[in-house]
Order: structure tokens, then C-alpha cells, then sequence
């Protein structure tokens, strides 16, 4: 069905950006829990995250209306299927952190080119139409993947630590939110460049909790951080679910 009744994103509030950074970081120490702890391997866990994307994204189209846990579920298996898409292109395709970050820029820009050739716009709330909104998460994917691969780029490539690398991409969404508030800059693209660089925020903090001290993290573990993440998230969840009902939406 092509025209629906009623909304099925997110508004953009403060919560939302909350939970997309606690989901970028549940998707970075979940995706390493499945490939790396579990010593499963990029091709597994490619294989793994794909299909957990897939499932959360079917039951995401089933429903007529916009729903904070099927909403989420989606966001985090994008940032999960996310991670293990990067890292298979970087290393084990040996493109390396660079050119999976091109790659997947160019992947972003040619969906969001072909989603405002079709609709005249990048608006991302409200979306009532399956066509859009099968943009909208084409583009959260691989936005998703993208920043994984820029933050990896920071840390391997330009020699960041990971808390510094999550500073980085945290100052530069700061002055997103600025340029949102005191500038008269298109908020489209503001929208786009935070969400962008919220992925890389949480992948960094991820690897900051989770990596060992010699290498600057905190040595949390994989799976003790992926735990912690999805208390965090669910609570969240539970919170957006009650506003929504407030709302009568």
C-alpha cells in the first residue's frame, strides 16, 4: 500500500538523539561481540546482523504506525549490520578504513539523491509513504555503516585514541546543533551530518569501553558493554513509548 494513514518514524526530539547514540554504540559492541569475541568472523557475522536486520525491518513495514520499539529495533539492527558490513569491507575485502569510508559515502549520497529525485524532499518526519520510508532506512543503513568505517579511520588511520576520536565526533555534532539553533542553514542537512556523525560518536565510545588498556579503553568487554547498552536503550525505549501514548499519536 503505497499512501499510509498514519506516521511510522520518530519525532526528532532530544530522546531521539539519545537513543540513536546509545544504539550506535550497542550496534559497534554487539557487532564485535559477534565477530570478534565469539571468534565468529566477518562472514558469519555479516550473515548473522543481515538477517537480524531483515527480520526487525520486515516487522517494522508490517505495522500500520509508528511504534518506539519496532522503530528501534530497526535503528539498532542497522547499526549492528552496520558494523559488520564496514568492517567486512575493510578488512576483510582489504579496502581498507579510507576507501570503505568512500564507497559507503557514495552509497549514502546515490540514496539520497534517488529519494528526492522520487519525492522532492529529505524531509524525515513525518513519512506516511512505503516508498520513502524504504529510503529513510536504506539511508539509515548506510549512514550507520558509514560511520563505522570513519571512526575506525580516525583511530587506525590518523592515530586518535578512541575517547579522543569520540570527543572529535561529538564536538563537531555540537556544532551541528549550534548551527541548528543560530543559523539559518538548510535543517535537512544539519539533520543528515549529526545522524551521520552520531555513528562514529558511538562506535569510538564503544571501542573506548570495550577495548583493552593498552590500547587506550576502558577493557569493559564486548559483552558487558552490549548488556549495559541494552538496559540503557530499553529503558529509553519504555520512556518514548509512554510519551507516545501521552501524545495520543
Amino acid at each position: 500500500m503505497e499512501n499510509q494513514t498514519f506516521n511510522k518514524v520518530a519525532k526528532i526530539t532530544l530522546i531521539f538523539w539519545l537513543m540513536k547514540i546509545v544504539a550506535t554504540t550497542l550496534g559497534e559492541t554487539l557487532g564485535d561481540f559477534i565477530s570478534q569475541t565469539l571468534n565468529l568472523g566477518y562472514y558469519v557475522g555479516i550473515s548473522v546482523t543481515a538477517i537480524l536486520f531483515l527480520i526487525f525491518l520486515a516487522m517494522q513495514l508490517s505495522v500500520k504506525k509508528y511504534v518506539p520499539a519496532v522503530f528501534w529495533l530497526v535503528i539498532i539492527g542497522t547499526t549492528t549490520f552496520g558494523t559488520e558490513i564496514s568492517d567486512f569491507i575493510d578488512r576483510t575485502l582489504k579496502i581498507g578504513y579510507a576507501g570503505g569510508s568512500s564507497i559507503l559515502v557514495t552509497c549514502l549520497a546515490v540514496t539520497l539523491f534517488l529519494w528526492y529525485r522520487k519525492h522532492r524532499n529529505l524531509e524525515v518526519y513525518p513519512i506516511f509513504e512505503r516508498s520513502k520510508e524504504m529510503y529513510f532506512w536504506i539511508a539509515v543503513l548506510f549512514s550507520n555503516s558509514l560511520g563505522t568505517a570513519f571512526g575506525d579511520f580516525l583511530g587506525d588511520n590518523l592515530g586518535f585514541s578512541y575517547f579522543n576520536g569520540a570527543v572529535i565526533c561529538g564536538a563537531i555534532i555540537l556544532v551541528v546543533v549550534l548551527m541548528h539553533y543560530y543559523t539559518k542553514i538548510n535543517h535537512i542537512l544539519l539533520f543528515w551530518i549529526a545522524f551521520i556523525f552520531t555513528r562514529p560518536f558511538g562506535a569510538t565510545f564503544g571501542d573506548f569501553l570495550t577495548k583493552p588498556l593498552a590500547k587506550g579503553g576502558l577493557d569493559l568487554g564486548t559483552l558487558n558493554a552490549s548488556v549495559v547498552s541494552i538496559i540503557i536503550i530499553s529503558v529509553l525505549i519504555f520512556i518514548a513509548h509512554r510519551k507516545h501514548l501521552q501524545e495520543g499519536a
